[in-house]
């Protein structure tokens, strides 16, 4: 242990921690999260979820993080895994998210969800949970992003209808849900903005002969390739000009750190659903 870490440690002893819990501890966000409650000063790790069957299950979290111990150990148990905590983090599959916010409503704790891939009937499964329990849900926590979406509601308000909008993602090899959770909702602000529904006027393939591009659509188009951890790609054309706005996320650890700071956030709100704009103060 470096002696950094042991003044860390007994900072901590000192002050009130915010205790979190995080779930999905050996995917890739899941790791970073565990990371990134680790080293902030405010907040302790109380738990860690796997599914059931994961070979990482019984160990140190921090060996399946490849650090030091922590003392906490990974369970498939909701109820033993968050009954520490003040806040749950959780990124993980639209059915396994919607049963930790019920574990969590149960337990009367507060999540922070950044999953994406939600039915509408989950979406509407998790308004009702958020009358019982204090949800902040959003498909993106990276707090660039979420700035992202106030600088394509200002631009989709001056440009209006004279602009076509057009939405590029790009992510890596494994992501199994498309478009992304993030390009939707850039979708769903700008549609939003100048007054279109997003069911009517998305269009997310194009091929063939098509004709002319109509007017109002709203183009959402989705790249799979290699290791890119996520970018976006706003793109408004007009006739003799074009603005882009541009995302690109280099690592996961900021999605990580956006994640624990809403936790902070959320732990002494009222009940009720939230999202980053919340967070931020953007709204």
């Amino acid at each position: 242990m470096s002696p950094h870490t042991g003044f860390l440690r007994i900072q901590r002893r000192e002050m009130e921690m915010i205790a979190v819990s995080v779930t999905g501890v050996a995917g890739r966000m899941g790791q970073n999260i565990v990371s990134a409650v680790i080293e902030n000063p405010a907040t302790e790790l109380a738990g860690a979820l796997e599914r059931p069957g994961h070979a990482c299950l019984g160990k140190d979290v921090g060996e399946v993080i490849r650090g030091e111990k922590t003392g906490v150990t990974v369970t498939d148990d909701p109820q033993s895994a968050f009954e520490d905590a003040d806040v749950i983090i959780d990124f993980s599959a639209p059915d396994a998210s919607i049963r930790n916010i019920e574990a969590t409503a149960e337990l009367e704790k507060a999540i922070v969800v950044g999953t994406t891939g939600f039915s509408p009937q989950h979406r509407e499964r998790i308004k009702e949970l958020s009358s019982r329990t204090r949800i902040v849900l959003a498909p993106n926590m990276s707090v660039g992003v979420n700035l992202l979406f106030k600088l394509v509601s200002d631009a989709a308000r001056v440009l209006g209808d004279d602009y076509d909008i057009e939405i590029v993602e790009l992510h890596h090899r494994h992501k199994v849900d498309a478009p992304s959770g993030t390009a939707l909702r850039i979708a769903e602000v700008a549609a939003h903005t100048i007054g279109r529904d997003l069911d009517e006027v998305a269009v997310y393939e194009r091929k063939g002969i098509l004709g002319e591009r109509k007017t109002g659509e709203i183009g959402i188009q989705s790249v799979r390739a290699g290791d890119i951890v996520g970018d976006h790609i706003v793109i408004f054309g007009g006739t003799g000009e074009r603005i882009e706005l541009v995302h690109r996320a280099h690592s996961r650890s900021t999605f990580a750190r956006g994640a624990v700071r809403a936790a902070l956030w959320l732990v002494d709100k009222p009940r009720g659903l939230y999202d980053m704009q919340d967070v931020l103060g953007l709204k």
